[in-house]
């Protein structure tokens, strides 16, 4: 799938298709609730516009193999350990599954509002290293269907 459809999955599909969940659906994996899913999604994006920022966790000598897998057509497998996460969910910040699907959807306007203004910008991603737009809109659905599956969106 092209970038320009990436783009154009998260502007005008990924959000109807989270609007499907109900706070009671369980996933097939993990401890995260439908909210606590969605919020993670939130912070995921701030990560790439700089709102949230994070030091590099991968070291060096495995950045470069990082990197390639974060832009391949691989996809993330079920259970995959996020070290910016604890075994236990976060509390949940919104009152509701729908207020936490509204941030969400704030969050990529700020995405690729920013990218828009900042084009050339790199950022940095806690695991992959420096990431362009491009790198990041595939990164970010790479993610994003990786937990639509997790919860029977996908």
């Amino acid at each position: 799938m092209s970038n320009n459809l990436k783009e154009l999955f998260f502007k005008e599909q990924y959000i109807s298709l989270l609007k499907k969940l109900n706070q009671e659906d369980k996933g097939n994996w993990g401890v995260l609730s439908p909210q606590g899913m969605v919020e993670h999604m939130t912070d995921s994006i701030a990560i790439s516009h700089e709102r949230v920022v994070h030091p590099l966790h991968t070291p060096f000598e495995f950045l470069e193999k990082a990197k390639s897998f974060a832009l391949s057509d691989k996809e993330f497998k079920p259970n995959t350990k996020n070290a910016l996460m604890t075994d236990d969910p976060s509390p949940l910040r919104n009152h509701s599954l729908q207020e936490a699907i509204q941030e969400l959807e704030n969050e990529i306007q700020l995405f690729i509002n920013y990218f828009k203004q900042y084009p050339d910008k790199k950022t940095l991603n806690p695991f992959f290293g420096e990431l362009t737009y491009q790198d990041w809109l595939t990164l970010l659905h790479k993610h994003a269907i990786h937990h639509l599956k997790q919860f029977n969106l996908a």
